[in-house]
């Protein structure tokens, strides 16, 4: 057998016999006769398995890609018998795991994206080595070290822009208006990813923040964040698109908001001991209103978060309910720097609701992208928040207020996929020179009315028209992010989305839930001591 094979069935082995050591760690007593029984099934198990390997690797049609078959195929396939979440990660997507949760890269600095074929600059971010180079939204990466990018895609050109700190890349770029190839000699650095992507105040007294993952600095992010905002009146927490990260960055988010000693979240798996997460330091007597924002795309951690915070009435919860992702993954390392996420327990809310949506008899493209959201709550299991509001498990957090997601129509795609603002805003800034007092006037819309047509795409005046304020919008938030950072983009994007701007409106609402909740407890409170 060659050696990758040899490679990748031991590979195969060692997942097996973790599972089965942690099934035998994580479950009930097990006597000497029937561990001898188990012992003798995974030996049976991985005979089988090498006889079945052996036999399609020298018959198949095709010469057979052990490295796919296994890493593909065969592992995978074993995790997900058991549940959508535990996962086996190869040594390319393992090392991007652990960059994602140390919060941190080493490269240059912007984020790339496919246009036309091409390998483009979507963004350079503020103060890093790319944008201090002066590269450019728009630019076109065509050689990376005297490497063409034809043909490569944007994970591979993403790669070769990283490296070691202090080491140095060259970088070669088309530019619109330039006679010929620009070069670039990069020296690499450290590359923060930040989770806390957003926040400022967008109205005297209100703060925002959008935190996008749950990494080791977020706790830390979100607590800058809240010190930089000052002294809050009411705060927007935009947790929409959120798929989790690390539990204990979670806990401490959840920590920020609620009073010391209270319950963020438990979890317990099979036959092992409850543990229980409680805030440690409490908000300081912060109880300014909140309003957290959700959606399809909320889940694990930022599921904790919402949780805590709607079980303890804390703030308002809005949106769309959440994804329903309940169950804790250990990662364990392997060799051939290779890991295991395997699911080892499930969360539950402080009032003891299962965040976990069913996944039985669903097949895995069904429970993450054709999911119906169960508005039949007969079936659920009901739980009571501190103030006595009902609330449901089994199947995410369900928000105390609906916001329905507003859905892009035909003209508005039809821009997106010409990439309309993105390819105005890189002629408009170099033409114009726009300052932060930048709006969309009258001549702007002119403009990118003639640049439409230049540009051959459809459209009519009535969806000009209809369209208006969204276009608008989408024009001054491309070009802040071109002028001026992907920061001040966002920031454009937060002041005109709809869901933001019901979530300021209903400030109010998440101040009376509090107070209500808060009068409650004390008088059941008094109640008790008076008997």
């Amino acid at each position: 057998m060659a050696r990758s094979s040899q490679r990748s069935l031991f590979l195969v082995v060692i997942v097996i016999l973790t599972c089965g050591f942690l099934g035998m760690l994580f479950g009930q007593k097990i006597t000497p006769d029937v561990a001898s029984d188990s012992d003798s099934d995974i030996r049976q198990s991985l005979h089988q398995f090498t006889d079945v390997y052996s036999v399609v690797e020298q018959n198949y049609a095709e010469p057979v890609d052990s490295d796919k078959a296994i890493y593909n195929g065969a592992i995978p396939g074993m995790l997900h018998v058991l549940d959508p979440h535990s996962n086996f990660f190869d040594p390319k997507s393992y090392a991007l795991l652990r960059e994602d949760q140390r919060g941190k890269y080493y490269g240059v600095g912007m984020t790339v994206g496919p246009r036309n074929n091409k390998v483009i600059v979507i963004a350079p971010f503020v103060g890093t080595p790319a944008y201090r180079a002066g590269i450019r939204p728009g630019d076109i990466i065509i050689a990376v070290d005297g490497k063409p990018t034809d043909n490569m895609t944007t994970s591979d050109v993403a790669d070769l822009l990283k490296g070691p700190k202090g080491t140095t890349v060259h970088i070669t770029i088309l530019r619109e208006g330039a006679d010929k190839p620009l070069e670039f000699a990069v020296v690499r650095d450290e590359i923060p990813r930040y989770s806390v992507d957003l926040h400022f105040m967008i109205k005297p007294g209100i703060g925002y923040m959008h935190v996008s993952g749950f990494n080791e600095t977020t706790e830390k992010e979100v607590e800058d964040a809240l010190d930089q905002m000052g002294d809050l009146k009411g705060l927007i927490l935009d947790l929409r698109q959120n798929p989790g990260g690390l539990l204990n960055e979670g806990v401490g988010v959840a920590d920020k908001f609620l009073r010391k000693g209270q319950l963020i979240v438990s979890h317990h798996g099979r036959s092992s001991p409850e543990k229980r997460y409680v805030a440690t330091h409490g908000n300081g007597g912060k109880e300014y209103p909140l309003v957290v924002l959700v959606n399809r795309g909320t889940a694990s951690a930022a599921e904790i978060v919402s949780g805590a915070i709607q079980d303890h009435d804390r703030g308002l919860i809005a949106g769309e309910t959440t994804f329903g992702k309940g169950l804790v993954q250990t990662v364990f390392p392997l060799a051939e720097n290779t890991g295991l996420a395997l699911t080892t327990a499930k969360y539950y809310t402080p009032s003891g609701r299962l965040i976990q949506r069913d996944y039985t008899n669903v097949s895995l493209y069904d429970y993450y992208f054709d999911r119906d959201t169960d508005t039949n709550n007969a079936n659920r299991e009901v739980k009571l928040t501190d103030s006595g509001r009902t609330v449901y498990g089994g199947g995410g957090i369900t928000p105390d207020v609906p916001i329905p997601q507003v859905k892009s129509n035909h003209f508005q795609d039809t821009l997106l996929q010409h990439y309309a603002f993105f390819n105005f805003a890189k002629h408009y800034v170099v033409t114009h020179h726009p300052t932060k007092s930048f709006e969309v006037d009258d001549a702007t819309m002119q403009e990118f009315h003639k640049f439409l047509d230049e540009e051959k795409v459809p459209y009519t005046e009535a969806e000009l028209v209809q369209n208006n304020d969204w276009i608008r919008s989408s024009i001054k938030s491309e070009i802040f992010v071109d002028a001026f950072g992907e920061e001040e983009g966002l920031k454009v994007r937060a002041e005109n989305d709809p869901e933001i701007i019901k979530g300021l409106e209903l400030l109010p609402q998440a101040k009376q839930l509090a107070e209500n909740a808060r009068k409650i407890i004390a008088e059941r409170s008094t109640g008790a001591l008076n008997r």
